[in-house]
């Protein structure tokens, strides 16, 4: 029973919020999206280091790979 509750809505929710909670919505929020980006970075890590065991990349000097992102 996942239901989609639009923005506007969560606004109008939160503004009936005490301040207190509200702080603390954003503390619980700015939680959850450092964590969904720790979890981004480790996963690209992941999926780097299996692509180098796989033999798909080649190990490079900065200049190299600067020189390879830039074309």
């Amino acid at each position: 029973m996942n239901q989609q509750v639009s923005f506007a809505d969560v606004l109008d929710a939160v503004e009936g919020l005490d301040v207190n909670a509200q702080t603390e919505l954003i503390a619980v929020l700015t939680r959850r999206l450092a964590e969904r980006g720790r979890q981004r970075v480790a996963d690209t890590v992941e999926e780097a280091r299996r692509e180098f065991a796989a033999g798909q990349c080649q190990p490079m000097t900065a200049t190299e790979l600067l020189r390879e992102a830039q074309l």
